[in-house]
């Protein structure tokens, strides 16, 4: 059947009332509880006041949130139809950035819309899920091992990447990459290639180093021996190591982390903000978060398990790995696993562009959710029965 359904006439139509039954409340309330510790933590950043941060991030929640619902309650087919227009779009954005983009903290990384520093990195990161997400929707799984089909969605991926790279932006560069590559595997890219990839990403290190800028190297050197330079590059990471030891196994108590509050801690409100939170909750709060989160991201795979169509499922988990990433590098980052590559804690640390694109991944997620039994055909029309 070529023609399309009416809304009134479509098998798979979802009234807005049964939405809102299917609606996951239950991940809607585990987002309000991870975004309300982001409040305290950032009024206790700001030493017992609202302002600068806590008020703006309550703000940007509460429209996030709004924003989220919508999303949820829009037919997924709509998201499938608009994947790959949003992701011309966010790539337009990106060189937007590199001909004419504000300067922070050394980074060339926003545009400013006068009410609101839009970074178009993060707009990247949903774009680039659903558009690789359609691809591949419409593949067979014999199609996905030819290798001349795999070169567009190679180049979806490592153009974002490049542009990102140049700004410079190494940890959502990374996470663009990793959030890709899964992509790729779950829809059935053979791990051979992967293999091929990853070899030749290791021959090219020695090229790379080249390219890499000085703050970049010192960043690495400095996870490899930080104690090399403690007060200079390894600065960040030794304050780190010990408001995080300080803390204990029940912390210092709220707003009593004396690390952060002498302000021996840099970047508190963002990229570690974890670590204040464990100085003042200790093992247990952090703990207690990572649980949260690891509720958060359960819920986000069993929904890609309950999707009946293959573009939901890697949405779902693209944007649950998307997710994790962010949690894992920013934790391991701030302990000093890894080294700091700048990416901060989803829906805790302090940042508008971050906090909408999380909310509205998570309304894709939703939208996928009330959604599952939706079957999509491989061209992508609305009824999958042709």
């Amino acid at each position: 059947m070529a023609a399309r359904y009416r809304i009134g006439q479509d098998p798979d139509y979802v009234p807005l009332g049964r939405r809102l039954l299917l609606m996951n409340w239950t991940l809607v309330l585990l987002l309000a509880i991870l975004s309300c510790i982001g409040f305290a933590m950032l009024y206790s950043a700001a030493n017992g006041s609202l302002q600068p941060w806590a008020e703006r991030q309550m703000m940007r929640f509460a429209a996030g949130m709004v924003l989220m619902i919508l999303i949820a309650l829009t037919d997924v087919r709509v998201w499938l139809r608009m994947s790959y227009a949003a992701y011309v779009i966010s790539l337009i954005l990106l060189v937007g950035v590199e001909i004419k983009g504000d300067i922070g903290m050394g980074a060339q990384r926003w545009i400013n819309l006068g009410f609101f520093q839009l970074q178009p990195s993060e707009l990247m990161k949903i774009s680039l899920v659903l558009a690789l997400a359609r691809y591949f929707h419409g593949l067979t799984i014999e199609e996905t091992g030819r290798i001349p089909l795999l070169i567009p969605p190679l180049l979806m991926v490592l153009a974002p990447a490049a542009l990102v790279l140049r700004q410079p932006d190494l940890g959502t560069a990374l996470l663009l990459v990793a959030g890709g590559g899964v992509i790729f595997w779950l829809s059935g890219v053979r791990m051979w290639k992967f293999a091929i990839i990853l070899g030749g990403a290791l021959a090219a290190i020695p090229i790379g180093w080249q390219f890499l800028r000085d703050y970049q190297k010192n960043r690495v050197l400095t996870f490899l021996n930080p104690e090399n330079d403690p007060l200079g590059a390894g600065y960040h990471i030794t304050q780190s190591k010990i408001a995080l030891g300080s803390g204990g196994l029940f912390g210092k108590g709220f707003m009593l982390g004396s690390q952060s509050h002498l302000n021996f801690l840099p970047e508190k409100q963002t990229d570690f903000i974890f670590t204040m939170l464990g100085e003042e909750f200790g093992l247990v709060g952090g703990i207690a978060l990572l649980l949260l989160y690891t509720l958060v991201i359960v819920y986000g795979y069993v929904i890609a398990l309950r999707c009946a169509n293959q573009f939901g499922r890697l949405v779902a988990i693209g944007v649950t790995t998307t997710f994790f990433l962010y949690v894992f590098i920013n934790i391991a980052m701030v302990m000093g696993l890894i080294p700091v590559v700048g990416v901060p804690l989803p829906l805790v640390s302090y940042g508008g562009t971050v906090m909408m694109t999380i909310l509205v991944s998570f309304g894709l997620l939703m939208s996928i959710s009330i959604h599952r039994d939706v079957r999509i055909s491989r061209q992508g029309n609305d009824d999958g029965r042709h």
